[in-house]
């Protein structure tokens, strides 16, 4: 019986059982989709990465969620290379990863912090009814309005894209009571993961803003530390013109109102890049399924 290492490495934090836990399976050579997507939803992280070997780059990753395999995923990647740092199994510098959306550059310290160059970005600005938006997020649409003729909503991806939705005042985004099946059909409409809500009004002084990220399409009610939303928000700002010069780092806090406070770092230069620490939580061994063609049942 096949049987594989498996864990769960929370990204985003120096701290265990804080952060946004994703799943890890450092030698996932063999896996197949549906044994893959069984083994995330048996761990249940949000998202699980499968270490796989490459012939185009050092290594290669496929992200799954509990129900569906994704493109791209920062959390997971972060959580991913911080496991190989601290087993050793990479040396500090640059390494290429294969992934979905193509080969991207990952980079890895002394310390063990891992940054992850992210895919040439884009930004769409979108016209928008702000009472459809605030009834899905289940806030006041005064919220939205307040700051959409500075910072409109907008469609932004760095290889993920999620729908950029500004929020004027924190008490407005930690009260939100998101609609979630409205959510969905708001991002399914734009082909987005999720919606990515944010104000400049953040918990920590040295934070450049707090997001709520919420993807329930992809089974993800709501993310703890989502970082190719946080790649995109960078990218976004920049476009928008959120700065009189972007700062050379920007601190995303995210999590706080799930009890899993995160912090991602971006840079925003010719490289969209986010970066993080992260800690192992669990470590173990899980028995790898086997499927018949006849046990799958397609939805």
């Amino acid at each position: 019986m096949d049987s594989r290492r498996a864990l769960l490495v929370d990204a985003f934090t120096t701290e265990p059982l804080s952060g946004n836990a994703a799943g890890v399976v450092p030698d996932a050579d063999g896996l197949d989709a549906d044994q893959m997507r069984a083994i995330a939803a048996e761990l249940g992280a949000s998202e699980t990465a499968f270490i796989l070997s490459s012939s185009v780059a050092d290594r290669r990753i496929r992200y799954f969620t509990p129900t569906q395999e994704i493109d791209l995923c920062g959390h997971a990647t972060i959580a991913a290379y911080a496991h190989l740092a601290a087993e050793r199994a990479i040396e500090p510098g640059t390494h290429s990863l294969e992934t979905n959306v193509g080969t991207l550059d990952i980079e890895v310290d002394d310390l063990g912090e891992v940054w992850m160059t992210q895919d040439a970005p884009t930004v769409e600005r979108l016209d928008v009814d702000y009472g459809r938006f605030a009834s899905a997020l289940g806030i006041d649409d005064a919220a939205l309005r307040d700051v959409g003729a500075d910072l409109p909503v907008a469609l932004a991806s760095t290889g993920l894209p999620f729908l950029m939705v500004p929020v004027n005042f924190l008490e407005h985004l930690s009260s939100a009571a998101p609609d979630h099946g409205a959510l969905c059909d708001l991002a399914a409409e734009h082909d987005a993961a999720g919606i990515y809500a944010f104000s400049f009004d953040a918990i920590d002084g040295d934070s450049t803003l707090h997001a709520r990220c919420f993807a329930p399409g992809v089974g993800i009610p709501e993310d703890p530390a989502t970082g190719t939303a946080s790649g995109a928000c960078g990218a976004y700002l920049r476009q928008v013109g959120a700065f009189d010069s972007v700062p050379d780092e920007l601190r995303f806090e995210q999590g706080h109102f799930v009890d899993r406070p995160s912090v991602v770092r971006v840079t925003v230069g010719t490289d969209i890049r986010v970066g993080g620490r992260a800690v192992q939580s669990l470590d173990g061994e899980l028995i790898v399924p086997e499927f018949a063609d006849d046990d799958i049942i397609e939805a």
